[in-house]
């Protein structure tokens, strides 16, 4: 290392994972690639996604979660996404989409995120293989001011069902909310509960998120992936469509949120992902997760607004 590239330096709180190069041969050891895909239960496979699909058996997953490129020009790594016209992003999305409905069991869920630019290309395509159901906005709180338009600062995921015979276990999905006028009945709480905390209820859960936080430098979650999903966006997912020990499939798994989502939560997974380096961070963090399976924002069976305090 010569004085014009010295080691990256760190702030002292900053805990975004990394790799050296001991850990990066450790963990090659453990990807799959594409021709290894007899074994792709709770494994990492290491390949595009629109030749792996093909490769996997059919009728398998309970669960589709899907974040692929938006249609935007951004770089993964290195790999890039070249905006296009939204017909083409559509053939871009059925090439893949169609090859993922095979893979799914008729009871299946499919959730596929993005942004307001490929919402209408994610509806149109969606309803070709899936009944349609809801959709979610989730609002990120990050995200740079515009001089002459709206600051972005939301995102969607589109809700889809194979069928009308699908899991949704709504109580496992609830937020605490902090009560701010408690109402009484006869001296009693009315559908709320009073603690040394606060007041507080449970609710029912919506299709406005607003208690995620994107992933930052002093969040252990944290990597150098671009466009990382919170751990807890997640797990609302998969406790609310999946039980223990479902299936699940990511086709553009990036630095592997899902599968450390589903290994914290009892679910299996195969987590598909074509940038080798994403691939060893997925691994890292699969392997913290066998001695930390804490989920930031969940605990107790409970979800909790944003930046609540957590005892």
């Amino acid at each position: 290392m010569n004085a014009q590239n010295p080691p990256k330096q760190r702030a002292p709180r900053n805990r975004t994972i990394e790799l050296d190069a001991e850990e990066i041969e450790a963990y090659r050891g453990g990807l799959v690639f594409e021709r290894g895909l007899a074994d792709f239960e709770n494994r990492i496979v290491c390949g595009d996604a629109f030749r792996v699909l093909k490769k996997l058996p059919a009728g398998t997953f309970d669960l589709l979660f899907a974040d692929p490129p938006y249609n935007l020009t951004k770089n993964f790594g290195d790999q890039s996404f070249r905006q296009t016209s939204l017909d083409a992003y559509e053939d871009w999305l059925d090439a893949w989409l169609r090859d993922a409905a095979r893979l799914l069991k008729p009871t299946a869920s499919v959730y596929v995120c993005g942004d307001w630019r490929s919402a209408s290309a994610i509806q149109r395509v969606g309803m070709k293989y899936f009944k349609l159901r809801n959709r979610i906005t989730w609002e990120r709180e990050k995200g740079r001011g515009a001089r002459r338009n709206w600051k972005n600062s939301a995102e969607d995921i589109w809700f889809f069902t194979v069928s009308d015979e699908f899991t949704f276990n709504l109580d496992r999905v609830k937020m605490r909310r902090k009560v701010l006028a408690p109402y009484t009945e006869n001296g009693r709480p009315k559908d709320w509960e009073k603690s040394t905390e606060g007041n507080y209820r449970l609710t029912h859960p919506s299709n406005l998120w607003t208690d995620l936080t994107v992933p930052f430098w002093s969040m252990p979650e944290n990597t150098e992936h671009p466009t990382q999903k919170p751990e807890k966006l997640l797990a609302k997912i998969l406790l609310a469509s999946t039980d223990e020990n479902d299936l699940v499939l990511d086709p553009f798994a990036g630095s592997g949120t899902t599968a450390v989502a589903a290994r914290k939560l009892g679910r299996r997974f195969c987590a598909v992902e074509r940038d080798e380096k994403y691939c060893l961070l997925a691994m890292k963090r699969l392997a913290l997760a066998e001695t930390d399976n804490t989920i930031q924002g969940f605990a107790d069976g409970v979800f909790y607004e944003r930046n609540s305090q957590i005892k």
